[in-house]
């Protein structure tokens, strides 16, 4: 089940890929400047079937404490073979009531394939704040459309992994607490603009690492 799972995404992703290039492949020379338009290209005498490569799926990331989570990108600059190709990949694990808080992609759609477990994952509209949420379990599939906010969490009693595609080789992320609690932003602007209380924004901004 698994295997056939990731056979569908993928040829979704070769299929759907938004670029078409006028040559084979411009490998990432992730030396150069990084440009809206990728990296430039390496020397094709350069390139060898390492660049194709990514092996770093094999085994979960380090969770973190706080999330109980872990992501493990393979983008353009682990995998540079994917450069100017419109597409990127990843692997996620989350412990039972591990989360992947609210967050967007700017850049990207976004897909994945439960491989193991079962994680309730949603999205909210940017027109109606309507949310869009499912239970899915091994097997299944789900798709937040590009730059709206989401989130998935480990609602099941055993560890999850999934399986995640992009449509970009640099999806970009921002995650809505660290916008809110990891940075320089006064805390009077904070509270002005979430109405939480100043003790509760202290609280975390030192949870989370931020000042002011």
């Amino acid at each position: 089940m698994a295997l056939k799972t990731l056979v569908i995404l993928f040829s979704f992703l070769l299929v759907s890929s938004e670029s078409a290039l006028a040559q084979d492949f411009c490998v990432a020379d992730t030396s150069g400047p990084q440009n809206p338009a990728g990296f430039p290209c390496k020397s094709p005498d350069k390139v060898t079937a390492n660049d194709f490569v990514f092996s770093g799926f094999a085994n979960p990331g380090n969770k973190s404490a706080l999330v109980k989570s872990s992501f493990i990108p393979a983008f353009v600059t682990q995998l540079p073979g994917l450069n100017g190709l419109g597409l990127s990949l990843a692997r996620a694990d989350l412990d039972a009531g591990g989360v992947f808080p609210m967050h967007s992609h700017p850049a990207a759609t976004e897909a994945f394939v439960v491989v193991k477990g079962t994680v309730t994952a949603g999205f909210i509209s940017s027109t109606v704040n309507k949310v869009y949420s499912k239970t899915l379990n091994a097997g299944e599939a789900f798709v937040v459309p590009p730059g709206l906010l989401h989130y998935v969490i480990n609602t099941g009693k055993v560890p999850a992994q999934v399986f995640v595609a992009f449509s970009s080789p640099r999806p970009g992320i921002q995650l809505t607490d660290l916008a809110w609690f990891k940075n320089d932003l006064p805390s009077d602007v904070v509270r002005a603009t979430t109405f939480l209380d100043k003790d509760e924004i202290k609280k975390l901004k030192a949870l989370f690492g931020g000042t002011n």
